[in-house]
């Protein structure tokens, strides 16, 4: 028994012989590899759903979508449908029409492993096709004296002004969060600047709001609209990032054979 243990004892010396005399890496490699998903994001905007069904002069549908080009680049699209009806002082009238926007997201949110939330910032072109109906209108009549109370008589014979247009570029700003498994909300904040607008009947009856881009003010271009999503996104394929160790700031021992091969 005795001769059993002298000989384990010789092994485990010699094995830790040959472990001491490999040469000590002073700067190992990580050879961690990260797997991130890539593919497409699909979902609609929850905001135009629950607004049309609390405002019965208002109907909308919007589909939001993205893919993912890179780590924080993404493509980014939305498809969709509106119907405005508003009562002025003098005047009603109804805005219908679709509309797209296309443009890119940055993500500026630095995720955890296995995390696919997103800060981000983005930009938008978007085209909206549409018409406008002028249901009804009064004049104005400053001469009230017999009258005070209401304003001359106009038309209540609808009158159509169709083959409407326009385009505008956005400045976006938003977020989405990882609820569930692949299932995310988001929401946005657009700043929208109108570049151009065909409207033959200008003078008769302007583009007072745009399908995609919301209500257009008499003095002013810009516009402001915001979203509200969910979607799912589906997974097409991993991309490897190797993550890779920060060594600028790490001071490497100095040889001392080169110090004096200096001299």
């Amino acid at each position: 028994m005795s001769r059993f243990f002298i000989n384990l004892f010789l092994l485990l010396i010699t094995f830790s012989a040959l472990s001491q005399s490999k040469p000590i890496d002073l700067n190992p490699k990580d050879t961690v590899v990260h797997k991130q998903s890539y593919g497409v994001s699909l979902g609609i905007d929850l905001s135009r759903i629950i607004t049309g069904a609390l405002d019965d002069n208002y109907k909308g549908f919007e589909i939001v979508a993205d893919y993912r080009l890179t780590q924080n680049l993404y493509i980014a699209a939305e498809l969709g449908s509106e119907e405005k009806t508003k009562q002025e002082d003098l005047y009603n009238f109804t805005t219908s029409g679709n509309y797209i926007k296309l443009g890119v997201n940055k993500n500026n949110y630095a995720n955890w492993y296995g995390e696919h939330n997103l800060i981000y910032m983005g930009a938008r072109i978007g085209f909206s096709s549409f018409e406008n109906t002028l249901n009804n209108y009064q004049y104005f009549n400053t001469n009230r004296y017999w009258n005070p109370d209401d304003f001359a008589n106009g038309s209540d014979t609808p009158e159509n002004f169709s083959g409407l247009n326009a385009t505008w570029i956005e400045a976006v700003f938003g977020t989405k969060v990882e609820i569930a498994s692949n299932l995310y909300m988001g929401t946005s904040i657009r700043l929208g600047l109108i570049v151009s607008s065909n409207n033959n009947d200008f003078d008769r009856f302007p583009n007072l709001w745009i399908p995609g881009f919301n209500k257009v003010t008499w003095d002013s271009n810009f516009g402001v609209g915001y979203n509200f999503s969910i979607s799912y996104f589906l997974p097409l394929y991993k991309k490897k990032n190797q993550a890779k160790k920060n060594t600028e700031n790490s001071a490497e021992p100095e040889d001392p054979l080169k110090s004096k091969e200096g001299l």
